[in-house]
C-alpha cells in the first residue's frame, strides 16, 4: 500500500536499462522514489485522520478520506515502472524482459520486508488487545502471508488483521505483478504483433481500462461474488493503466509539464472530495459513486506522475527530487507496511487518545517519528542488493 506497492527498485532497474535520457536520467530517477514519499504520507494521514475520528466531520472529512489517493499513485507508478521495459523492447525490437527474472526481482524486493512485518503483527498482537480482530489465527496467518486475505466471502470477520488492514492494496499489487506478463504479451506481441504501433497500444490499454468500470458494474449488480470481490485487482486496474499509458507516451516524445498537470490534479481532487464518490470509504457502496472514484483517482493519480515520467524538468521534479524526499521515498514501502502497527502504539502509548479522538496532526507526526528510523532498519536489513 503499494502499496507498493513496488519498490524503489522499480526506478533502479529502469535507470540500469538507460531508458532515461542522459541529461535529467539522475533528477528523474530521483523524482520517481520522491513521489512514493508523497504517496506513503498520504496513506499515512489518511489513517491517522480515520483513528482520530475524522472522517464523518462534513467535507473536511471526506477530504481526509479522499487522502488514500496514496494508493491510486503507487498503482500508476507500477504500471509505468514496471510495463516500461516491454516498451522499449517493442520501440526498440529487442528482446522483450525475461519473465523469470521479472518474478524473482519482484518476489525478492516485497517479500523479506513484508513476511518480517507480518510476524512482528501477530506477535505483538498476541499480546495486545484492542477490539475484534478476525485474523489473529492460524489460517488468518497463512492467508496475509500468502495475500490471499482478501479472496474470500465476509472477508471483514475472516482474515482481515488490525495491524494489516493496508495490506489488501499490496494483494492488489501482487495480482497486477502477476498480470503483467501476460499483459504485455496480449497488447504487444498479439495486439501489436511484435512491432511498435503506439497507436494501436494506447487502444488496448483503453480496452484494459475498461475492465474497471465494467468489474464495478458486475459487483454492484450481482450476488453470486465474494463480498471481497470489490478489493480485486479487476477494480484496480485502470490506475496501473494510467502509469502502463504514460510508459508508452514517454518514447514517444510526449511531455507533461507540472504548471498544467498539478493544479488539474489539485481540481480533481476537490471535486472527488465531495459526495460525488460516495462515503469515505474503501469501497463505496453506490455504483455511481465507485465509478466516480474510479475516473477521478486514474486522472489525479496519472497527472501528479506524469511530469516526472515524461520529462518535465521544473520545480515539481526538483521538489521531489530533493534529499529529504528521496530518503522517505526509499523507505516507502517500509512505511507502508509497519504504519498502522507503529500508529496503534503510538494512539495508546504515547499520545494516549481514546479510539476516534485526538488530534490527526499530532498522531501523524508522532507516528512518523516512530516510524521513520524503524522503517529505515526494515529496509537496511531486508532488502536483498545485486
Amino acid at each position: 500500500m503499494t502499496l507498493s506497492l513496488s519498490s524503489p527498485k522499480g526506478v533502479d532497474d529502469l535507470e540500469a536499462q538507460g531508458g532515461l535520457e542522459s541529461v535529467t536520467t539522475a533528477q528523474r530517477v530521483a523524482s520517481l522514489t520522491g513521489i512514493r514519499a508523497v504517496a506513503a504520507l498520504l496513506v499515512v494521514a489518511t489513517h491517522a485522520a480515520y483513528t482520530t475520528g475524522k472522517y464523518p466531520q462534513g467535507y473536511l472529512g471526506l477530504i481526509y478520506s479522499r487522502m488514500e489517493i496514496g494508493v491510486p499513485i503507487f498503482f500508476v507508478l507500477s504500471g509505468f515502472l514496471l510495463f516500461r521495459p516491454w516498451v522499449l523492447a517493442a520501440a526498440s525490437g529487442g528482446a522483450a524482459p525475461s519473465v523469470r527474472r521479472y518474478a524473482w526481482h519482484r518476489g525478492r524486493r516485497i517479500m523479506p520486508a513484508y513476511v518480517v512485518t507480518v510476524l512482528v503483527a501477530y506477535l505483538v498482537y498476541h499480546f495486545r488487545t484492542g477490539g475484534p480482530n478476525p485474523g489473529q489465527t492460524w489460517i488468518g496467518l497463512f492467508r496475509n502471508l500468502t495475500l490471499t486475505q482478501i479472496y474470500t466471502d465476509n472477508y471483514l470477520y475472516s482474515f482481515l488483521h488490525q495491524g494489516l488492514t493496508q495490506m489488501w492494496s499490496l494483494a492488489v499489487e501482487v495480482a497486477f505483478y502477476i498480470a503483467l506478463p501476460a499483459l504485455a504479451y496480449v497488447l504487444l506481441v498479439v495486439l501489436c504483433r511484435r512491432g511498435w504501433r503506439p497507436g494501436l497500444l494506447l487502444a488496448g490499454l483503453t480496452a484494459v481500462a475498461a475492465i474497471s468500470p465494467l468489474w464495478l458494474v458486475l459487483v454492484h449488480s450481482t450476488g453470486f461474488l465474494p463480498d471481497s470481490a470489490g478489493l480485486w485487482l479487476p477494480t484496480y486496474i485502470a490506475w496501473f493503466v494510467g502509469g502502463m499509458a504514460l510508459a508508452v507516451l514517454q518514447p514517444m516524445g510526449v511531455r507533461a509539464y507540472a504548471l498544467v498537470c498539478i493544479p488539474l490534479a489539485v481540481i480533481c481532487f476537490f471535486i472527488v472530495s465531495t459526495p460525488i464518490a460516495g462515503a469515505p470509504t474503501t469501497s463505496p457502496a453506490e455504483l455511481h459513486a465507485a465509478l466516480a472514484k474510479t475516473a477521478f483517482y486514474l486522472v489525479i493519480s496519472t497527472l501528479l506522475v506524469a511530469p516526472l515520467a515524461l520529462g518535465n524538468r521544473g520545480w515539481y521534479c526538483r521538489l521531489l527530487a530533493s534529499r529529504p524526499m528521496v530518503f522517505l521515498g526509499e523507505i516507502s514501502y517500509e512505511i507502508f507496511l509497519i504504519h498502522l502497527i507503529t500508529m496503534e502504539l503510538v494512539m495508546v502509548d504515547i499520545v494516549g487518545y481514546p479510539i476516534y479522538t485526538g488530534s490527526p496532526t499530532n498522531l501523524f507526526v508522532v507516528t512518523l517519528i516512530v516510524t521513520i528510523p524503524l522503517a529505515r532498519l526494515l529496509h537496511r536489513f531486508t532488502r536483498v542488493r545485486g
